[in-house]
């Protein structure tokens, strides 16, 4: 129900706001194994909440929907009732990570709920829901700065910007599956409004915006070569990305939306790690 495997979305890129807060204050630093530990679980029960929220709101749009018929609930593979449990344990293994990640975390984790359970009325009344959805993502390396810092630099918030940005186009590019549905259901999506070719404009324009913010974090930074290196690398991959999914054939939607951006997170981190690992230890 939680599609664990998708943690690798926004995870990565939480990792990456704890390495430059650990790159400001001397890295490692004391404490940074614990940190990352409740770093880690905090964005994981924070997306099963959220996932869990979504999936018990939308249990009867998932029912109708040929494509999304077979998930948990509308199959009856899990009940109403253990999904609400399931939502609340998360919703309380977050706030309890919060805690042990600071004073300020813990007062920002009930807003940060109310965000990402927030994000899944959307479709009911704007077209811009992808752009929410991807703010609720984009937070996660600014709460991995704060909770390394105990502050906020405004700098992050180019990391949040990409990571916006990024994740609304790719969302695009999979709403493009439904957009029949969701026209017959009343449901709002940018595919819905501006159909899949238009859509599929509006999502390169927002990937070109995430570069955009990518170069701006690795200046505002003084980042490396190899924090160069992984900008080009994700703009290789976003191009890819782009290059699978036609207006008239969404066949590898699947590829793009899971395998690719997958990679964008991964490959973005790894440059970055290492490129700060190697300025430290040099």
């Amino acid at each position: 129900m939680i599609k664990f495997e998708h943690s690798v979305f926004a995870l990565p890129f939480a990792l990456t706001g704890a390495m430059l807060a650990w790159r400001m204050q001397g890295f490692p630093g004391e404490g940074a194994a614990e940190k990352l530990l409740w770093i880690v679980v905090a964005m994981v029960t924070a997306r099963s909440a959220a996932m869990a929220f979504n999936r018990l709101l939308d249990a009867e749009i998932d029912g109708a929907n040929p494509r999304t018929r077979g998930r948990e609930i509308p199959a009856g593979k899990l009940s109403k009732r253990f999904t609400w449990g399931f939502l609340f344990a998360m919703s309380f293994a977050f706030v309890f990570a919060s805690a042990a990640l600071g004073r300020l975390c813990f007062y920002l984790a009930l807003p940060a709920l109310m965000i990402l359970f927030f994000y899944s009325f959307t479709k009911r009344f704007t077209h811009y829901s992808h752009l929410v959805l991807g703010f609720a993502l984009g937070v996660a390396p600014a709460a991995a700065w704060i909770a390394v810092t105990g502050s906020l630099d405004p700098r992050i918030l180019w990391l949040t910007a990409a990571v916006t940005f990024w994740t609304a186009g790719f969302d695009i590019i999979y709403a493009c599956q439904d957009v029949d549905f969701d026209r017959s259901a009343g449901l709002y999506s940018l595919p819905e409004r501006f159909g899949v070719f238009g859509a599929l404009m509006i999502s390169r324009g927002l990937h070109g915006l995430m570069l955009s913010c990518l170069v701006l974090l690795v200046m505002s930074f003084g980042l490396g070569g190899l924090s160069w290196a992984a900008v080009v690398g994700v703009a290789a991959l976003l191009l890819y990305e782009h290059s699978l999914v036609k207006p008239h054939d969404l066949s590898r939607v699947n590829a793009a939306f899971f395998t690719v951006n997958g990679y964008v997170s991964v490959l973005f981190f790894a440059f970055l790690a290492a490129d700060v690992w190697w300025n430290v230890n040099l």
